[in-house]
């Protein structure tokens, strides 16, 4: 990678589920997060924009790499529109300025294009999701991870469990463990409990 994130600070990096905006949860989700008293960096899923891509490459008969870019730039999208529902939200697309962000009481939305695009930590194709871009992400600023998802998850359950069920992608697990990376799900069950965290009353 171009930047080191030796002088960034580490908000917590939360995964928000492209899904979401098709359950409906996405608006309360991002209201709870713009209310954050901790800092936080969202990492948005690529959701119906992501999908597009999916429908279109047996059609259009483009390979995984361009895919995989494509699911960037679908994330970019999301994060566009994530901006636009608080004031406080902000595109970010490198480590310098997610810390500018976070200095500046704002809440940074990552478009991860730029920093991950010739990143051989991440495999291009669809097996890395959002999910584990989110975890990259967590690993380069030395932060937790946080995933909200549409289905609640037993907290017991181990990453290469939740893969092998897809509830997370099977890239995830082996970044997670590389980084040694504290992590958590929350599904629509856990809002209390994911306000808590942001709000520096749970564990981080």
């Amino acid at each position: 990678m171009a930047e080191n994130s030796a002088d960034t600070v580490s908000p917590l990096v939360v995964k928000v589920g492209g899904s979401l905006a098709e359950t409906g949860r996405m608006p309360a989700a991002l209201s709870l997060i713009a209310a954050a008293r901790v800092p936080v960096v969202v990492v948005p899923g690529g959701g119906p924009f992501a999908d597009s891509i999916r429908a279109l490459q047996p059609t259009m008969k483009f390979g995984e790499a361009l895919a995989h870019r494509l699911a960037m730039l679908a994330m970019h999208q999301m994060a566009e529109l994530i901006v636009v529902q608080n004031d406080r939200f902000t595109v970010v697309q490198s480590l310098s300025e997610i810390s500018d962000a976070v200095r500046d009481g704002k809440v940074p939305v990552w478009a991860p294009l730029r920093m991950i695009a010739g990143d051989a930590a991440v495999p291009a194709g669809w097996s890395a999701t959002s999910d584990t871009l989110a975890a990259r992400l967590a690993e380069l600023l030395g932060a937790p991870l946080v995933l909200l998802k549409s289905v609640d998850v037993e907290e017991v359950a181990s990453l290469d469990d939740l893969a092998a069920r897809g509830v997370v992608d099977p890239v995830m697990p082996s970044i997670v463990a590389r980084g040694s990376l504290s992590w958590s799900i929350f599904g629509p069950s856990d809002d209390a409990r994911f306000c808590a965290l942001l709000a520096g009353e749970g564990e981080r």
